[in-house]
């Protein structure tokens, strides 16, 4: 028979298993977590410097990675970059155009409302300048509008100024 008190002590029965259940797994935590102050006691040596990865990649020169650069391989990353550009002179669009940009003077897309940081930047857009900041937009010119995380392979930023060349230039 099913009655009232049935159903209470079966409720009763799988909140109790639940509550036993919530209170293991604090009480496990709180035993076996392990908080880390200050150095490590022990410190097994693999021999390698600690070096960064990417400090290691960037020790060819970028000018020998623009020689053997593929345009094709930059116009196909183009693509990521035509969401906000454009290849046409003088049509901007939410970012400045890009025709001619190689070796173009910073902050001179005729129309284009610049930030404060790139309108102030002097200089040309040569291609280690456009390199340094397809890298880390934020990083080589801090206040700048440019939403885009940056692109962290040499080879690519390569191919795809040595695609920016050949447009306009």
């Amino acid at each position: 028979m099913l009655d009232t008190m049935t159903y209470t002590k079966a409720a009763a029965g799988l909140f109790g298993a639940l509550l036993i259940f919530l209170l293991g797994k604090w009480a496990a935590e709180e035993i076996y977590h392990v908080e880390l102050h200050g150095e490590a006691s022990y410190v097994i040596e693999t021999g390698e410097d600690e070096t960064d990865s990417a400090a290691a990649e960037e020790t060819v020169d970028f000018a020998t990675l623009l020689a053997s650069a593929d345009v094709d391989k930059g116009a196909r990353l183009f693509r990521q970059c035509s969401a906000c550009h454009k290849l046409e002179a003088g049509a901007n669009g939410t970012g400045p155009y890009l025709y001619g940009i190689v070796n173009r003077a910073k902050g001179a897309a005729d129309g284009f409302g610049y930030s404060a940081t790139l309108a102030g930047m002097g200089g040309d857009w040569t291609p280690e300048n456009l390199s340094g900041f397809l890298e880390n937009p934020r990083g080589y010119a801090p206040g700048t509008s440019m939403s885009y995380s940056g692109m962290k392979d040499a080879e690519d930023r390569a191919n795809l100024i040595a695609y920016l060349a050949t447009i306009g230039g």
